[in-house]
């Protein structure tokens, strides 16, 4: 449910969680019990963190303008490696690992 804000002629506004369908109707004073009428407000962007506007933000494109396959490549052309899902296997030049034994007096110990 969204928070609206009410102005109550003799207190000032407050902020009241209601349902959508009720946004129009006037709300009661929490300190005085008058009916309220309803306030346009600014949106509270400040208290969102950044990722979940980042997130809000990028709905709000897919929703009229989703990505396609000619504006995927002008970001990404052909072998970026930035967003590829193989992984390049390191070459194996030099000797191979050392098999770890035991190298005190605790056996269960193996060294790193």
């Amino acid at each position: 449910m969204p928070m609206y804000e009410y102005a109550c002629h003799d207190c000032g506004t407050f902020r009241a969680m209601r349902r959508m369908a009720e946004c129009s109707q006037p709300a009661d004073c929490p300190d005085c019990g008058a009916a309220s009428a309803r306030i346009i407000s600014a949106p509270r962007l400040s208290l969102i963190s950044s990722h979940a506007r980042v997130a809000h933000e990028t709905n709000e494109r897919s929703a009229d303008r989703p990505h396609t396959s000619k504006t995927y490549d002008k970001r990404h052309p052909a072998g970026c490696g930035c967003c590829s899902s193989s992984s390049r296997k390191a070459s194996n030049t030099g000797a191979p690992p050392a098999i770890k034994t035991k190298t005190g007096p605790r056996p269960w110990m193996i060294s790193h």
